[in-house]
């Protein structure tokens, strides 16, 4: 009652947050992270991700007893690209723009952006714009991948990683050309 009341902009002079109950979270920001939210989206992935290797099991797939260093190097290398591509392509704006706000362009085809909303909204946009959080999912998906679908996975990884060279090779150049 007292969130609805709030948002409708009655006098209340603080959010509901602002007042905290003591406890584990008690004092953490002044704007508190959408913690039910961050645990929720942990869920999902650890559900996700399990299953999917649960049920590789379950249909008689062998889970790899090692990852051969080929395999970690191009999954490690496509997951950056992939990553970045997600959270800070300007092509891949669309995706995020429900639970992202423009900020300002960042150069190179990419854009910052900032999450917006509360709760779950503010979550996936949180994820959305973070690389780093998104590689784990990256990641977990690629190896799913090599699971039940070797070959493909490998290709759309080769893909990705080439992207990342070229990516470099780009900025090289540029940064040779700048210096000449």
């Amino acid at each position: 009652m007292r969130v609805a009341q709030w948002r409708m902009g009655s006098p209340t002079s603080n959010p509901p947050w602002a007042e905290q109950a003591p406890g584990p979270m008690a004092g953490y920001s002044d704007q508190p992270p959408p913690f039910g939210s961050y645990a929720f989206m942990t869920v999902v992935f650890a559900t996700v991700f399990g299953g999917a290797l649960a049920a590789a099991r379950a249909s008689g797939r062998e889970l790899p007893e090692r990852v051969p260093t080929q395999d970690v190097v191009l999954v490690g290398v496509a997951t950056h690209k992939l990553s970045r591509m997600i959270s800070k392509d300007r092509i891949t704006s669309f995706a995020r723009a429900p639970f992202t706000e423009f900020e300002e362009n960042a150069g190179h085809g990419e854009v910052e952006e900032k999450p917006r909303g509360r709760g779950l909204r503010r979550s996936l946009g949180e994820l959305l714009i973070c690389p780093y959080c998104l590689a784990q999912w990256v990641t977990a998906s690629f190896a799913v991948g090599l699971v039940y679908a070797p070959r493909a996975t490998r290709l759309v990884a080769t893909v990705y990683t080439a992207e990342a060279i070229s990516d470099f090779l780009q900025l090289a150049y540029t940064a040779s050309e700048n210096r000449a």
